[in-house]
């Protein structure tokens, strides 16, 4: 394979793969139920610990 090969494969399919990952993340993020997750992860840090460490 050839750099201009490898480039055109970048600028086209690559690019609509990124694009997709992309989109299939923020998707994920937003999902219907998933703010359940994020406020229990954005409160844990204030749960006391029950293993007696602190």
């Amino acid at each position: 394979m050839s750099y201009d090969t490898l480039r055109h494969f970048a600028d086209s399919w690559g690019l609509l793969c990124m694009l997709l990952l992309f989109i299939g993340l923020v998707g994920w993020t937003f999902r219907k139920g998933a703010s359940q997750h994020h406020d229990r992860a954005a409160k844990m840090i204030f749960e006391e610990n029950d293993d007696g460490q602190e």
